[in-house]
């Protein structure tokens, strides 16, 4: 049997095996059940690796080995497979945030927030500038931006780009109307799309000529986009200016049109 290349490529990243995990995996289901030595012909992983290989795959969930003379392995379906692996990733994940959470009761954290506070060169507000590359970083200091606010949130962007983000939006503008801050949005888009965000949330977006994407708090602290929407990576520049907030401010509000 000819295994394709492109195929190994993708299952190797789809289920974060090695090449020959994945050669072996693909020629045992080609099979069902199969001796090493059937497997080391149809994949071409060499006879000595074999078996190193499907006890790998044995202890990963990916094969079972059959009881009795040969030894012989049995394919895991691959349901059953991808099933297991977002359980595992799942149990993983909940473990990690259980322990991010107790993190703030330790004395290196606290060592972290002093060294932070108290350090040599303080860091002054009006200096502080920063990239941020890759989606789930941005968001990250999107939703820290909007949780941070004591008194205004205002956020142009599109339509696109405000329903990509709304799992973090969301909550994060809903307790914001809880601590009485006010929140300010207009979009970009089909009004009738305009229209139907605003039946999902508890204020009255405007619309705006301005094809641009920014999040300011208290007319202080920016983060605006400076890729497109259809840009592989997401790009975004953080800073906390007062003045260049304002500023933005006043462009992108005089723009601003009330839905009817």
């Amino acid at each position: 049997m000819m295994i394709k290349q492109e195929l190994v490529k993708r299952i190797k990243e789809y289920f974060n095996l090695n090449i020959y995990e994945t050669k072996v995996w693909i020629a045992l289901l080609s099979k069902g059940i199969a001796s090493a030595g059937e497997i080391a012909t149809i994949s071409g992983v060499p006879r000595s690796r074999t078996y190193d290989v499907l006890e790998s795959l044995e202890k990963r969930g990916f094969a079972i080995v059959k009881i009795g003379k040969p030894v012989k392995y049995i394919a895991v379906k691959p349901i059953e497979v991808l099933e297991k692996m977002k359980s595992n990733t799942l149990q993983q994940a909940q473990e990690k945030v259980k322990n991010l959470s107790t993190l703030k009761e330790t004395i290196e954290y606290e060592e972290l927030e002093k060294l932070h506070k108290t350090g040599i060169s303080p860091i002054k507000t009006h200096e502080i500038t920063g990239s941020l590359r890759g989606r789930s970083n941005i968001v990250s200091r999107l939703r820290e931006l909007i949780q941070n606010a004591k008194k205004e949130i205002f956020i142009s962007t599109s339509v696109l780009d405000f329903e990509d983000k709304s799992r973090v939006l969301l909550p994060a503008l809903e307790q914001a109307a809880k601590k009485d801050i006010k929140v300010k949005l207009a979009l970009t888009g089909p009004d009738e799309k305009v229209k139907k965000i605003s039946a999902k949330i508890n204020l009255k977006p405007a619309t705006t000529e301005y094809d641009a994407r920014l999040y300011i708090s208290d007319k202080s602290e920016v983060l605006f986009m400076i890729t497109s929407e259809k840009a592989e990576e997401e790009i975004a520049i953080w800073l906390n200016s007062p003045f260049f907030a304002q500023a933005l401010t006043g462009i992108v509000e005089a723009g601003m049109k009330r839905m009817k």
